[in-house]
């Protein structure tokens, strides 16, 4: 079970990452630049994908309603 969450976890990060990547890219961009915003965009919905894999194995979990409350916090 672990194993799961271990491969959703890596896969979140890596959308993060590529996230603020694209945030960088965007907030200064130049023309020069749309190769990089694209390669981007295409990770994103790679990234997007494999996550959406992971939902799949993940389907029985239930998360505690106390859980999404204490997100509130940060």
């Amino acid at each position: 079970m672990a194993e799961k969450f271990d491969n959703l976890e890596e896969h979140l990060e890596k959308f993060v990452e590529n996230i603020r990547q694209l945030g960088i890219i965007v907030s200064d961009f130049q023309p020069s630049s749309q190769a990089g915003l694209n390669q981007k965009l295409n990770f994103m919905i790679t990234g997007l994908q494999d996550i959406d894999k992971c939902r799949q194995q993940l389907h029985d979990i239930t998360v505690p309603l106390e859980v999404f409350e204490n997100l509130k916090a940060f």
